[in-house]
């Protein structure tokens, strides 16, 4: 139904303004209940005193009585059919018409409480006939008397819609004027600040990359400062992270372009190479195992470009399996390269993983995650690693910890980062971002969990089956495809 109505009404400000008029409105209803039986109540009392001053009259004649004609004049001063009063000492004194009506309805305002009032003022003011009411009320500063009065309906009920259309016409005047004041306090504090977040918002959508269409934040310390801030902060990012992933595409498709000739290069080379390691010169011989070393790295990174550019996440070939065997296979290929060639003692994987733990996952992705890993802790100077797995709250958490140096802080603060989250010189940072991504297509993660001078602790989360404490028979479980070149360059130098 909105789509219907003019533009502004279909604002905030327009809808905010019929709000305010409302619940205004609806408040000065409950004022206006009470303050109609006030009004009745006053309308009555007074004519009760009006009828005590007239009795005074009475009270001025030695036989307490006035001729027809002077308490005709003093009934219509007080409004009154005829008035009574009951005095304490049993005393009597009456102003009568010469024919008195007879009375439909006694009021007693000595009695009675807010309800009666309240339905007694609905019931005179939206009646229809003029009925005579008798109305008896405290003698005003005489004890004990009591003065009753005998009224028609019909002057006190024009008298009650009187004030009553007083009140709406107060009522609509302040609803319309507090609701035009919130109108322009939140036009100008709360709508128009937000009709600049959405044009900001809009504007950086159609261009993400233009710096221009980025919102400059107001000085405000209210919500709308800090949504502005915020909002700022967002669109920078955003704007860098289309940026780099920019970079990445064009990356990605260069890397992609020679990627075949570079791996026609590098097989070439990996066959000459192989014919030098079988030669008769000793000094080729030795030379030979580091080339074939360099070679390998070569197109391992050529590989970990490639599948990080890559624009679909590679599909998972989930089933369960035991994960201490898989963890043996690593400790197997595991050969860690040292850097300069330094003669260090030979480092060790310690296997702590229960051999009835079992994970639900791509077992080739994972062992290239674990891999990894276990690469990076022994190229960073590491001689001990450990891998340890549980069960905690649904999941399977592998923890892998090396006794190395640390990270620096540099690659703690862009761990997961591509190209920049690397620990080493030289590195790329790929390792850990594309692990990032094999764990999160499981529906895990990896995370950082400790790095100092004791050691580093990176987690891995699994979701676990649904039953991990099963044992598994001892079968043989597929290694990593040889073809792999991260796995094969280890092996070849094993």
């Amino acid at each position: 139904m909105l789509r219907f109505l003019p533009p502004f009404l279909r604002g905030l400000s327009a809808r905010l303004l019929v709000h305010t008029i409302l619940f205004v409105m609806v408040c000065e209803v409950l004022f206006f209940v009470p303050s109609l039986a006030r009004n009745r109540l006053t309308y009555l009392d007074s004519h009760i005193a009006a009828a005590r001053l007239a009795v005074l009259a009475l009270e001025a004649t030695p036989d307490n009585v006035v001729s027809q004609p002077i308490a005709d004049q003093l009934l219509d001063r007080v409004g009154a059919l005829g008035i009574v009063l009951h005095k304490h000492n049993d005393m009597t004194l009456m102003i009568g018409s010469a024919m008195p009506p007879s009375v439909d309805a006694v009021v007693d305002l000595r009695e009675g409480g807010f309800v009666a009032s309240v339905r007694d003022a609905f019931v005179t003011m939206f009646g229809s006939g003029d009925r005579v009411l008798r109305v008896l009320g405290a003698s005003p500063n005489e004890a004990g008397s009591t003065v009753e009065v005998l009224l028609r309906e019909q002057p006190l009920r024009k008298s009650m819609w009187i004030v009553a259309l007083r009140i709406l016409d107060m009522s609509i005047f302040i609803s319309v004027g507090t609701a035009i004041l919130v109108f322009l306090s939140l036009q100008y504090f709360l709508v128009r600040p937000m009709r600049r977040i959405t044009g900001a918002m809009m504007a950086f959508r159609a261009d993400p990359e233009d710096a221009s269409r980025i919102i400059v934040p107001s000085s405000r310390n209210d919500e709308i400062g800090v949504a502005q801030r915020e909002l700022a902060t967002m669109q920078e990012t955003v704007r860098e992270a289309l940026r780099q992933q920019a970079r990445l595409a064009a990356l990605g498709t260069a890397v992609t372009k020679i990627n075949h000739d570079l791996r026609g290069i590098l097989s070439t080379a990996r066959l000459v190479s192989d014919g030098l390691a079988g030669s008769a010169a000793p000094e080729v011989r030795r030379v030979a195992p580091t080339l074939l070393a360099a070679i390998d790295r070569a197109v391992a990174l050529c590989t970990r470009t490639l599948d990080f550019t890559r624009e679909r996440p590679e599909t998972l070939d989930r089933h369960r399996f035991a994960l201490a065997p898989l963890v043996d296979e690593i400790a197997e290929a595991l050969v860690p390269a040292r850097p300069g060639g330094a003669q260090l003692p030979e480092p060790h994987l310690a296997n702590e993983v229960a051999r009835n733990l079992a994970v639900e996952a791509d077992r080739d992705q994972l062992y290239r995650v674990l891999f990894n890993l276990c690469q990076n802790a022994f190229e960073a100077g590491a001689q001990q690693l450990a891998i340890v797995a549980r069960q905690q709250d649904g999941q399977i958490a592998i923890d892998v910890a090396d006794d190395g140096p640390g990270m620096p802080p540099k690659a703690r603060a862009n761990l997961f980062q591509p190209f920049t989250g690397s620990a080493r010189r030289g590195g790329t940072g790929l390792g850990l971002a594309i692990a990032r991504e094999i764990m999160r297509a499981h529906g895990g993660d990896i995370a950082l969990v400790a790095s100092g001078a004791q050691g580093t602790v990176f987690r891995l989360i699994l979701p676990a089956p649904l039953a991990v404490n099963e044992r598994f028979e001892a079968e043989p479980q597929p290694r990593i495809p040889a073809t792999d070149p991260l796995v094969e360059g280890a092996r070849r130098q094993a």
